[in-house]
């Protein structure tokens, strides 16, 4: 794939990486190839590239001249060697795991994850025979007690969905490699590339949900995996190929091509905006308590600095009177969006306990960190000063005193 800018800045790679128009009639955009199959000149040579002894297209579900630029893209942004976009983001999760464990292998993934994840984990691979164990990521010395002869994958996201707890890459990098055959993986959903970028912190592969932000607009489902050409190269030829078929489609790679574009000037409104809605939030008396890696406050605001450019554009709280609170919060909202998901240029909220992480037994998400009463912010890309007039309406209704009261009463009933 030409690549015109191999050592250009990170917005100049997201516009221009693995693509040149003259090789392409002209044209700008880089085309969808909507075809599913494709010529062979030979026969030699359709059996040499089935063999995987010659490079080309011959199948979309396997790889498609659209998708391979999107993926030189993202191999780029990430400072990775290959990538393979998915269909979805759990697309990519699902692929890596099912390409790299088998029966009898072990995987230790941090306390708290996505919902779905969390699912895929317990309802899906744990029933195949492989070990799923939870461990505080945070806590170097518990992770080194974890570690077994069996361990063949440590998986994190950082920052966590929904409660933005944050894993030290560097750190659980080296000791995973202490083992020969432990592979790091790290969702990056959060932060994108932009912000931070685990592979060189020492992750074997990284995973996103192109759904969010690296899209932007709310318009795909996407997922993308980054590792090294050969680790990319089994996850496309067992995980995507055969083990899930979770391809993208031409249509879709091209819009997230299309997102790639403005993601540095997205992710840096995303952080300002998300910082002055957080530190509203923190300032007001109905909020318990609010955490935001770029707050003072957050437990892991050093960490923060030293890992990630910016905080990003999510925000996890809590307001006085929990759940019942967080609910009259939120049907509160006129700006914000009451709607799942996550790095839109709409700002959402949305309820974990009751929506994306509704998978978890009450029991479970107790165990693992989330508060039932926990309301989840994603900063869209509005003005700022409309935004947090909407929060500080929407905080104004549930502080009023009879609010209050019924807000005590309902906690003494309980």
């Amino acid at each position: 794939m030409n690549n015109k800018h191999p050592a250009s800045g990170f917005s100049t790679r997201a516009i221009h990486h693995g693509y040149d128009p003259k090789d392409h009639h002209g044209a700008l955009v880089p085309p969808i190839y909507l075809s599913a199959t494709f010529a062979f000149p030979t026969a030699e040579y359709g059996a040499a590239c089935f063999a995987g002894e010659a490079s080309g297209h011959f199948y979309t579900r396997i790889s498609n001249p659209t998708l391979a630029v999107l993926e030189s893209r993202m191999a780029s942004l990430e400072n990775g060697e290959a990538a393979v976009a998915f269909s979805s983001g759990m697309g990519a999760i699902a692929a890596t795991f099912w390409t790299l464990l088998r029966p009898g292998d072990e995987i230790i993934v941090s306390q708290t994850l996505y919902g779905c994840t969390f699912a895929l984990l317990h309802h899906g691979i744990g029933e195949f025979g492989i070990q799923v164990r939870h461990v505080d990521l945070t806590d170097l010395a518990a992770l080194q007690a974890a570690l077994s002869p069996a361990t063949r994958m440590i998986y994190c996201e950082t920052p966590a969905n929904p409660n933005l707890r944050l894993i030290d890459i560097a750190a659980v990098a080296e000791l995973a490699h202490r083992q020969p055959n432990i592979t790091l993986v790290v969702d990056n959903t959060y932060c994108t590339p932009y912000l931070q970028r685990p592979l060189e912190l020492g992750a074997d592969v990284v995973v996103h949900s192109a759904t969010k932000y690296l899209s932007g607009h709310g318009d795909i489902t996407a997922g993308i995996a980054v590792s090294s050409h050969a680790l990319a190269q089994r996850i496309r030829l067992q995980g995507l190929k055969d083990l899930t078929g979770a391809v993208m489609s031409p249509q879709d790679a091209s819009l997230l091509m299309r997102g790639l574009k403005t993601l540095a000037l997205r992710m840096d409104r995303h952080c300002s905006s998300a910082q002055a809605v957080a530190e509203a939030l923190q300032a007001h008396p109905t909020v318990q308590w609010v955490t935001y890696p770029g707050l003072r406050s957050f437990p892991q605001y050093e960490l923060a600095k030293r890992q990630m450019k910016l905080p990003g554009g999510m925000i996890a709280f809590e307001l006085k009177g929990g759940i019942e609170m967080g609910r009259r919060f939120m049907n509160a909202l006129r700006l914000f969006t009451r709607a799942v998901s996550l790095g839109d240029a709409e700002s959402l909220a949305q309820h974990p306990a009751s929506m994306t992480h509704s998978t978890y037994t009450p029991e479970e998400r107790a165990q693992h960190g989330i508060s039932e009463g926990l309301v989840r912010l994603s900063v869209g890309l509005e003005d700022v000063a409309d935004l947090l007039a909407d929060v500080h309406q929407a905080l104004a209704k549930c502080s009023r005193p009879s609010v209050r009261r019924a807000a005590t009463a309902a906690h003494v009933l309980r």
